[in-house]
């Protein structure tokens, strides 16, 4: 198996399977004490001009150390984070997990904010700390990054591995090509800027790196908060947060971030929770179209888990699967398939126009669609998404207040794991299958999880049966 799809596969299993009571131990995040300002500890002119001529050593003295604690702000927040791990990890425990009671919880630790002004790029800082000396010199096969990373274009923020990191990757694992390399390296950059306090309130984060298959917008990362801490794509842990420079902010974190697989392979890669959906996409034809990226630009799967499937009557999952129930079965899939308009839970692409709701062409934060509910200061939205079934789509009610997101469609089915990034789009997996509505006196009804027969889930389909093939 590529060294591409082994850490895609650890990263989405993990979000999937409730880790261990003892991960409770390994978790720890922490800032860095701030080192102080450069010109605190010059000399003043005074001093230089009254001892210049016997002094010209001390000051150089005093002018190499001054520059290497500057240059050193990575390895203390390094440092400071390993050795405060144990109290970090009683605090997340104590406050259960609110990113606000955690983040006040720490009035011991100091972060170094703007009034500490940096005076070195994201990239000198990567280049000068010796926890990053790998980072720093995959950085350095690319000019263009270094160039990059140096500049002024943008507020750029780095998940920056650091070197134990690398040291996950196994000894017989093929050297990855020069091109993917590079992917992998922007993969870790988002040209936009996020410190501490914005990661924590943010679901998905933009990366530098742009692919076709995702459609208009660049590839995403993902952030979560559980029992490993505050982690990126759920399995990097970020191990340090808020070293700034000029041009960017730096959180160093423990594992590499791969760039994700399709959606078809994540759901291969995971049989222990889609086991029964890949079996019917595969029985129903489904599954060669949704791994050809070439026929859609980004799109949303909501995936049900082989519980939501457990969930039906054994006499519908028994039709669905049999030779006769195979359309049925199809129709059925393709309700849960959303091509070319990619939801996260707070980023919405759309690579085609939705001309009903107004939307155009383009890349959306959700808040964008929200409306607000004055008294909670709730931002909901309700977008409708057209599904691979002819003339169906799904109502997708998105409710946001700071960081707690919760998505559900047609108003009944919940959306369990949130935003397995993929590379051409997102999987959100539901808490039940999706059942098409029925007319009812000119009016649809959606199915909120009343009893269900066989023929009544046969006439919510029938509609569709003629068109489709097999």
């Amino acid at each position: 198996m590529k060294l591409t799809y082994i850490l895609p596969f650890v990263a989405l299993s993990t979000g999937f399977v409730i880790p261990d009571d003892q991960v409770i131990s390994q978790i720890a995040i922490e800032s860095h004490r701030s080192v102080g300002s450069i010109l605190d500890k010059l000399p003043s002119k005074a001093q230089v001009v009254d001892k210049l001529e016997n002094s010209f050593e001390r000051v150089g003295d005093t002018v190499d150390k001054v520059v290497k604690c500057s240059k050193h702000t990575f390895d203390a927040a390094i440092e400071h984070a390993a050795h405060a791990g144990n109290d970090i990890s009683k605090k997340l425990q104590q406050t259960g997990f609110d990113a606000g009671s955690w983040l006040d919880s720490h009035t011991d630790l100091n972060t170094q904010g703007h009034h500490d002004k940096p005076n070195h790029t994201v990239y000198e800082l990567i280049a000068s700390s010796k926890y990053t000396t790998k980072l720093a010199a995959a950085i350095n096969e690319y000019p263009d990054l270094v160039v990059l990373l140096n500049g002024t274009l943008a507020n750029y923020t780095i998940f920056a591995p650091i070197d134990s990191a690398f040291e996950k990757i196994p000894d017989d694992a093929p050297k990855p090509s020069k091109e993917l390399l590079k992917k992998v390296l922007l993969y870790h950059v988002s040209p936009e800027f996020y410190p501490a306090g914005r990661v924590l309130v943010t679901h998905t984060v933009p990366t530098a790196l742009t692919v076709d298959t995702v459609g208009i917008g660049p590839q995403r990362l993902s952030t979560n908060i559980g029992l490993k801490g505050l982690t990126v794509n759920f399995y990097s842990r970020i191990v340090a947060i808020n070293i700034f420079g000029t041009n960017g902010v730096i959180h160093a974190i423990d594992s590499l971030l791969v760039p994700p697989p399709n959606v078809a392979d994540i759901i291969s890669f995971l049989p222990a929770q889609f086991s029964t959906l890949e079996l019917g996409l595969t029985k129903t034809g489904l599954f060669a179209p949704l791994n050809d990226t070439s026929n859609h630009y980004g799109g949303t799967v909501f995936a049900p888990s082989n519980f939501a499937f457990q969930k039906l009557p054994a006499k519908i999952t028994a039709f669905l699967f049999s030779s006769y129930g195979t359309k049925y079965l199809k129709a059925l899939l393709q309700y849960h398939i959303v091509a070319n308009q990619t939801l996260y839970s707070d980023a919405y692409y759309a690579a085609e126009s939705v001309d009903e709701q107004d939307i155009p062409k383009g890349i959306f934060h959700v808040s964008q669609l929200c409306q607000p509910l004055q008294v909670y200061k709730l931002m909901v939205q309700q977008i409708d998404l057209p599904t691979l079934l002819e003339e169906k789509s799904l109502a997708v009610d998105v409710a946001r207040y700071g960081r707690l997101i919760e998505i559900k469609v047609n108003a009944f089915a919940r959306v369990d794991v949130q935003d397995g990034i993929a590379a051409d789009g997102v999987i959100q997996v539901v808490s039940d299958v999706l059942i098409p509505p029925k007319r009812i006196d000119r009016m649809e009804q959606h199915w909120q999880g009343e009893d269900l027969t066989v023929e009544d889930l046969k006439e919510r389909l029938e509609p569709f049966i003629e068109n489709v093939e097999l």
